[in-house]
């Protein structure tokens, strides 16, 4: 996409995480955001205006962090995106169900891409700062969002949905999810999937060793052992481009499970470090990891 040239993409983009790289050829940045859509203006490294690394820091620092919208990095950080369009089939089954039930539902903002929703639909999440936004994003559209704790049990009673959904879960509990499940009922969700950034976190701490966490074939064992049907498991590892150091106390700050924790001052140093590399040699790139799990209740 040339540099100062316009172009109008579908709404997903306001909440895709860390904006999106394809097919725009390039970096971007949002001129507006809306539930229709979203016009995005191209910028070209030379276009922006070079910013120290104190500068960087302290623009980082002040950003709003809450909810789940990552289009502060709009031209600061891109990732790819799975190639099965998770929000998309997720509207597509919010269409056809009766009783739904979104956990972890963070601001709200992928469960809103939805175009209708069931006469009884609900969504939960711990955080306050996203019980808020959420609240405002969806009440709107007829969910009810609850404040959870995300721990079991789920504040639902026995077999009281047939569609429960999830994107990005930070714990996932197999036993609640088939609990509150109807027999026949879907369970249909995007997980992060094992060693998700890596590379980023590793140029923090060093090497991690060990087994990694939240490998799809030990979620299949334990969806199965809690009476779930696997239907579909897909994997993807996708490619992030990290254009600035600001971008990287962005999401450090926000993704708190990736660097727990996380303050300037203990990391300035390797802050300092990856700025003039990345001024020096280019973008950091990293790699995430994503599975698409599908799950029918016994």
């Amino acid at each position: 996409m040339p540099a100062g040239e316009e172009k109008q993409v579908p709404a997903r983009a306001c909440s895709l995480i860390l904006g999106h790289s394809q097919p725009f050829g390039g970096l971007f940045t949002f001129r507006s955001c809306g539930r229709f859509g979203a016009r995005i203006v191209g910028v070209t490294r030379e276009d922006r205006e070079v910013e120290s690394f104190e500068e960087l820091i302290a623009l980082s620092e002040g950003a709003d962090i809450s909810g789940w919208d990552f289009s502060w990095l709009a031209g600061r950080a891109t990732e790819e995106r799975p190639p099965w369009g998770y929000a998309a089939r997720l509207a597509e089954r919010l269409a056809a169900a009766q009783a739904s039930l979104d956990i972890q539902t963070e601001g709200g903002e992928v469960l809103a891409e939805a175009h209708s929703f069931p006469l009884t639909a609900v969504a939960t999440e711990s955080w306050p700062p996203n019980v808020l936004a959420a609240t405002s994003r969806l009440h709107p559209r007829g969910v009810v969002v609850v404040a959870d704790p995300d721990e079991p049990p789920l504040p639902f009673a026995e077999a009281a949905f047939d569609l429960v959904s999830s994107r990005h879960p930070a714990t996932v509990w197999w036993d609640e999810i088939a609990r509150v499940l109807r027999p026949g009922g879907i369970y249909f969700a995007q997980h992060v999937g094992p060693r998700s950034a890596f590379e980023l976190i590793e140029f923090f701490l060093g090497p991690q060793t060990g087994a990694a966490a939240r490998d799809p074939r030990d979620e299949v064992t334990a969806a199965q052992a809690a009476g779930l049907e696997i239907i579909d498991v897909q994997t993807a590892r996708t490619r992030m481009v990290i254009h600035d150091v600001a971008a990287v106390v962005y999401l450090l700050r926000k993704v708190v499970w990736w660097l727990p924790g996380f303050t300037v001052e203990q990391y300035r140093s390797r802050l300092r470090e990856l700025h003039d590399r990345i001024e020096r040699d280019g973008p950091f790139i990293a790699h995430s990891t994503r599975h698409l799990i599908e799950a029918r209740r016994r």
